[in-house]
């Protein structure tokens, strides 16, 4: 065996996401919000120009390939750490060495820091100070929710990438590149994928594009290939590969079943959304996007009528995250029956919606003086500011402008008779409230 067969043997042993791993912005997949050809980030990067950023997303989404990217793009140096596996210490090193470098050879020193949301404050503050100074360029790469989860010092000095989950669409593309990829791929085998097989891979991923090539790669290298060389990939062996069977789910029913859970939601038929929750979650639908249509439903149609329904709803969330399948299922479909049965009012995204259009037809900005923050304002601000009447003062309620005076007669939020809104029209009415 010689030297070029050595190194195609280890090529072979990493893993089909890994070798297909996107080296440019031409060959990254999704994410066309992000990395546009316009986009501020697209063109941080081609500048070499890009400052400390947190890309945030779900698993497969892209987060590290998109770091890989910028590794590759940049004349500066580049550090990965884990904030699971790396301390303070850690930290410091990269710190001390980017300095040394920034001063010597005028070098940037990207640090890539995997799972940032798991670093803790002293950790966190410890990278702080560089970040602030330009001592290094801090690229954070998070599943979890950065606003929430992170420091937000440090936050606050970053530039916030949402990553979203990568549509059929564009797995199907990826895999299909990859079965024609023979440097990278797996061009130099036969492969011969049925269309309903390589659907059910890109459907039942739930848009990780990790897993997706996962499969690819289990089935196609435990198939058996025929006597002619050709490795036939059907839909069974789809789903032995991705561990998930296939339901009859063609892209057009996924869409008129998750069409028929929401009405079913918002026709108080709790029967038939837990039916549907079941089915498309059967057939490879991430449980996470059913949560979220509850907890949008459960301000669109139940709203002000029962808020303890969102929550239920959001909690059914966070027990889910925590729990995970098969008994996370359980505190979903808690959600979904309180859902149905409470009481239905669409008072809030009629509100919402009243709002949003005034905001941007009528978009007056004369706020009135005595509901201005006139710390920083004029003597003139000062003295109308005293106007306000604190509500406290009264009882908790007293009549006084707020909005602009192009709609101070404005009603967006219009309670209904149902469930709590009842108890809100009293308290207006007690109030002496427009209704």
């Amino acid at each position: 065996m010689d030297l070029f067969d050595l190194s195609n043997q280890k090529n072979k042993n990493i893993p089909l996401a890994e070798r297909m791993r996107a080296r440019n912005l031409s060959e990254y997949v999704g994410q066309k919000h992000v990395v546009s050809e316009n986009s501020l980030l697209r063109r941080a990067i081609k500048m070499d120009n890009l400052g400390s950023c947190i890309f945030w997303g779900p698993p497969g989404s892209g987060k590290t390939t998109l770091a890989n990217v910028i590794a590759n793009s940049t004349s500066g140096l580049f550090v990965k750490l884990n904030a699971v596996s790396s301390g303070v210490s850690d930290v410091k090193k990269v710190v001390e060495d980017a300095v040394t470098n920034l001063k010597l050879y005028g070098k940037k020193t990207y640090l890539l820091l995997d799972e940032c949301h798991r670093f803790n404050k002293t950790q966190s503050d410890s990278l702080l100070p560089s970040i602030e100074k330009g001592d290094i360029i801090f690229i954070g790469s998070t599943t979890e929710n950065p606003y929430a989860s992170m420091t937000p010092a440090i936050v606050s000095r970053c530039r916030v990438f949402e990553l979203k989950r990568l549509t059929e669409e564009e797995i199907l593309t990826a895999l299909k590149k990859a079965l024609t990829d023979k440097e990278r791929g797996l061009g130099n085998y036969d492969v011969k994928i049925d269309e309903d097989a390589l659907n059910h891979i890109a459907i039942t991923s739930a848009g990780d594009l990790r897993v997706a090539f996962n499969a690819l790669e289990m089935a196609t290298l435990t198939t058996n290939p025929s006597k002619d060389g050709v490795i036939h990939i059907t839909l069974k062996d789809a789903e032995e590969s991705i561990q998930q069977k296939a339901l009859s789910y063609d892209e057009q029913m996924y869409y008129d079943m998750l069409s028929a859970f929401c009405k079913s939601l918002r026709g108080s038929d709790a029967n038939a959304a837990l039916y549907y929750m079941q089915r498309l979650i059967k057939g490879g639908c991430d449980p996470l996007l059913i949560l979220r249509r509850v907890i949008a439903h459960a301000s669109e149609d139940v709203g002000m009528a029962d808020p303890m329904a969102m929550v239920v709803a959001t909690n059914a969330l966070v027990a889910f995250k925590n729990m995970g399948l098969p008994e996370g299922l359980l505190p979903l479909s808690q959600a979904i029956i309180y859902v149905c049965e409470a009481e239905k009012s669409n008072s809030v995204v009629v509100a919402m919606d009243l709002a949003g259009e005034d905001a941007t037809k009528v978009k007056d900005d004369n706020v009135p003086p005595w509901v201005k923050n006139a710390v920083y304002g004029s003597e003139k601000d000062k003295e109308l500011a005293g106007q306000y009447k604190y509500p406290h003062n009264y009882g908790g309620y007293v009549e006084q402008q707020y909005l602009p005076d192009s709609l101070k007669d404005r009603v967006y939020y219009t309670p209904s008779d149902n469930g709590y809104e009842k108890t809100v029209k009293e308290i207006r009415k007690k109030k002496g409230k427009k209704q």
